[in-house]
């Protein structure tokens, strides 16, 4: 009889356990703005230090053709932040997320608690009815990092009038922590949103930061140029201000010095954020997503900004670690951003959207797939269109009536335009047809050739700058003096 009463306890505890769901894992998405993919130690970078970075991609997996579609204005950004909160391409959503079903929102009928902190550069009411809980919420593109303002929900889940409060790396990820404490004991999984202001510009490092890579220490880009070689768009559009023309070697180390700086600032901030997650018995059941919103020119190409589509500018980084994820694997799979949306949902064991134009990387990242797309396509304004594969690429420019054809196996850095070498007819023939099929998957209806054609030639000397309201003191001075010598 004891025997038997044991067997019959025995399984009933089996079928309490078989009854019980697994514990969805948590999701802590970290975004970093204007980043590029090779502002990484773990990327082959020897001149930045991004411990925190590194060994999250040695812990989990990184993506090493990870990129964003573009954008259709100079705040690459807000498309960008756009896409990756559908799912949805380019074409389909632009810059606007009012109205749209958003990741995050998904994750809420899930039973996620969303909480959301830093840059939100789409609608506000956009904001709202994407998080349940926030803090510390920018609203807008750039910002002088030292005095940034802030939103907090209020009573009514709106965010209130703005604040304006200390450095904005430090905050974000305080804010970060303080969410990530308050649900050591939930019940129900987190999504914690944290989108960083850096490196975007001002290039203004924490006071503790300043001199961190000394002025003269950060190796030229390879594909540095004094001048971009043409005019293909606003060559004074945002970013491209801060230095004048020609580009010299000194003040793009300097660049570099201050945005490297920005970078391992943002690492330390992380690292305090990982440790939270460690501390709070958290880590192992979260998945970890890094990436960033677009990259940056820094110097390549003649250029400062992010408004071209060269791989310096579209591609970024993407690290993700956690619950399904292998460790220490570099995959060079074609990603978009906006992948990220179905590649969570599948991963948290959430249904499938239909409506999302991104493609779950779930079986990339399992190895049951090598790939989820054989080529890639980005697009800037009505100005520049480009198509990948995995060897070549074709960048074309609709309103100079030319074109661009790159090697990238043996020419990564985008220098040698082979494009009118007749060696190179039939590759150059068959990017231009898949760039236009490309334009045709995502409804892109520009023509390829514009019908009224514009100079390529322009005069440096016409161009002029002038700093924007954004700039602190520190950027004024080191690098806007020239314009008041007095």
């Amino acid at each position: 009889m004891n025997r038997l009463l044991i067997l019959l306890f025995l399984g009933f505890l089996l079928s309490c356990q078989e009854k019980t769901p697994a514990q969805k894992p948590n999701i802590l998405f970290l975004f970093a703005d204007d980043q590029r993919a090779d502002a990484l130690g773990v990327s082959g970078n020897s001149h930045i230090q991004t411990p925190t970075l590194d060994q999250l991609a040695k812990e989990g997996s990184r993506f090493t053709n990870a990129y964003v579609m573009g954008g259709n204005h100079g705040a690459i950004c807000m498309a960008s932040r756009a896409m990756l909160l559908s799912g949805q391409s380019l074409f389909r959503v632009y810059d606007r997320l009012n109205g749209v079903e958003t990741m995050t929102m998904d994750f809420a009928k899930a039973g996620y608690t969303t909480f959301g902190t830093g840059k939100w550069h789409n609608e506000k009411e956009a904001f709202e009815a994407s998080f349940q809980q926030a803090k510390n919420v920018y609203l807008g593109g750039m910002a002088n990092h030292y005095d940034i303002p802030l939103r907090d929900y209020g009573p009514d889940g709106k965010l209130g009038e703005p604040t304006r409060k200390g450095y904005s790396t430090e905050i974000f990820a305080q804010t970060a922590i303080d969410f990530l404490n308050s649900q050591k004991d939930a019940s129900n999984p987190f999504f914690c949103y944290v989108a960083f202001t850096v490196p975007h510009d001002p290039y203004s490092p924490e006071l503790g930061l300043i001199g961190k890579y000394p002025d003269g220490s950060i190796p030229l880009p390879e594909n540095y140029q004094p001048f971009h070689p043409f005019q293909f768009d606003d060559l004074t559009v945002r970013d491209e201000n801060l230095t004048g023309w020609p580009r010299k070697p000194e003040v793009i180390q300097m660049i570099l010095s201050d945005y490297y700086a920005l970078v391992t600032h943002l690492d330390t901030q992380i690292a305090k954020i990982i440790q939270t997650l460690k501390d709070n018995g958290q880590y192992e059941n979260t998945i970890i997503v890094y990436a960033a919103d677009n990259g940056i020119a820094a110097g390549s190409h003649g250029l400062l900004g992010k408004q071209s589509l060269y791989e310096h500018s579209m591609k970024v980084p993407l690290i993700i670690k956690g619950p399904g994820v292998p460790q220490g694997k570099e995959l060079d799979a074609f990603a978009y951003i906006h992948d990220l949306y179905p590649t969570l949902a599948e991963l948290a064991g959430i249904p499938k959207r239909e409506d999302v134009d991104g493609k779950s990387l779930a079986k990339v990242l399992s190895g049951e797939e090598r790939q989820v797309r054989e080529t890639l396509f980005t697009a800037y304004r009505n100005t520049v269109r480009a198509v990948r594969d995995q060897k070549w690429k074709l960048i074309r420019y609709p309103e100079r009536d030319f074109t661009q054809l790159f090697d990238l196996e043996n020419d990564p850095e985008e220098i040698n335009n082979l494009a009118e070498d007749p060696r190179f007819e039939s590759e150059k023939t068959k990017m231009m047809e898949l760039l236009e099929t490309s334009q045709r998957e995502f409804g892109d209806t520009i023509a390829l050739t514009a019908p009224l054609l514009k100079p390529m030639a322009y005069n440096p000397d016409t161009l002029k700058r002038k700093p924007d309201q954004w700039q602190p003191e520190y950027i004024l001075k080191r690098y806007f003096s020239d314009l008041n010598p007095d």
